[in-house]
Parts: C-alpha cells; sequence; structure tokens
C-alpha cells in the first residue's frame, strides 16, 4: 500500500542530498495524502545514501505508525501538527541548511530585498516565538510545530510557504514533496543573497511593494502570465 506515496517522499528525501541542503542524517521530507489521511516521512536517524520507497514510515495523522519497521523521524510530530492545521499543504521539508538556518539562529526574518525573493514568497520570511522552557521540556516537537502555526495566525501558508524556527531552523511545504523541497532550496538562495546583501550594503531597506506584488502575482496570482501554464 501507499506505494507513490512512498516513493514520492524517497525522491524528495534524495533531493535534498543533491541539492546540497543536508549532511548525514540531518532533515526531513514529508507527504500526506488527504484522501486517506496517510502520511509518509523519511525513518530517523538514517543516511541519505540508505534510502528506498519501502523504508519510508506511514503513519495517520495521529502519529500512529499503519506500515513500516523503522522508527520516523523525531520531527513527525511537527509535521502532523502542520498538516492538520495548513489543509491546503501536501508536502513539509525540513533542513539544517546553512544559511537559512543562520537567520534563523540569529532570530532574524528574511527581509525581502529583491525580486528574487518577491517571486517565491509574499514578503519576508517569517520568524516564530522563541519557545518556552515548558515548551521545550514537555512535547518539543509538537510544541515547534504549535508555535508556526501560531506565528501564521491570519497568514495564507500557500502565499508563505517557509518558516524560520527561532533558535532552530527553517521548514518549508507545498502542494506536495517536491515543491516542498523547492520552496526549501529557493529559502536557502534567497537566505544567501539576503546576507550578502546587507554585507553590501547595511542600510538596504525591503523593496516596495509595488515591486513585490509585481513579481509574486505575476506567478501566483489569479490573473498569473509566468510560464506556459
Amino acid at each position: 500500500m501507499h506505494e507513490e506515496l512512498r516513493k514520492a517522499v524517497c525522491d524528495a528525501n534524495i533531493e535534498l542530498q543533491k541539492q546540497n541542503l543536508v549532511i548525514y542524517s540531518f532533515g526531513n521530507v514529508s507527504a500526506i495524502d488527504r484522501v486517506t489521511g496517510a502520511v509518509a516521512i523519511k525513518p530517523s536517524g538514517v543516511p541519505y545514501d540508505q534510502l528506498s520507497p519501502d523504508r519510508m514510515v506511514i503513519l495517520d495523522l495521529d502519529g500512529n505508525i499503519i506500515e513500516g519497521a523503522l522508527k520516523p523521524s523525531s520531527d513527525t510530530p511537527t509535521h502532523l501538527e502542520l498538516y492538520r492545521n495548513f489543509e491546503a499543504i501536501g508536502g513539509i521539508c525540513h533542513t539544517h541548511c546553512l544559511c537559512a538556518t543562520m537567520w534563523a539562529q540569529a532570530c532574524k526574518e528574511i527581509p525581502c530585498l529583491g525580486t528574487t525573493g518577491a517571486d517565491y514568497f509574499y514578503g519576508s520570511i517569517p520568524l516564530t516565538e522563541v519557545m518556552t522552557e515548558d515548551e521545550i521540556q514537555r512535547d518539543y516537537e509538537l510544541n515547534t510545530g504549535k508555535v508556526i502555526v501560531r506565528r501564521f495566525a491570519g497568514m495564507d501558508p500557500m502565499k508563505m510557504p517557509a518558516v524560520l524556527v527561532a533558535n532552530h531552523g527553517p521548514f518549508t511545504w507545498g502542494k506536495n514533496p517536491t515543491e516542498a523541497v523547492e520552496s526549501m532550496v529557493m529559502l536557502e538562495q534567497v537566505a544567501k543573497m539576503a546576507l550578502g546583501t546587507i554585507m553590501i550594503n547595511p542600510k538596504k531597506r525591503p523593496i516596495s511593494r509595488a515591486l513585490m506584488d509585481k513579481h509574486y502575482l505575476r506567478k501566483h496570482g489569479k490573473n498569473a502570465y509566468y510560464g506556459q501554464f
């Protein structure tokens, strides 16, 4: 069962390594079948060169293992909390990629400084609040999901498919696991560009709303005209 879901998640996890976004066994990608509620996710601590579709773990939205002999990623409760609250998403990615993680550790949002960021993210990349000691000590991974959900109150997660968890690192998502990984690739690129831009010009301010709207909406708006479809 769930062969297509397993393969899609396995391929997306391997793509993280191809894109140089992970080292050793860090990071994970998951996907959900919204019809059955089944979630597939990378097994915990397994190196990327040892992944195969049959090693992906299948769970329900309550975290019960349906299929698989291995333990799921330790970040599984975070993924499940996002799936329960962001109903439009179909895939989630988490890494400790270098530049985006530096912004998260610095507890700084990544400002939208140019059109590259605006092509993918509708504004500055949001940062969560710092987790409390109680949140850390009790259900840490679940509470990581909860601080993300709180940060997105009133926001459309499909217009901003990325977040920085304070002191931790980035999570991204999309309609499927491939899109979730693409969002992570672009987040890391935007993080690098922002870092370099501020080093060159510390006084650089975010781009205008008009320019941000133009670049985001021409790709993602109701009258989008970018691409062939």
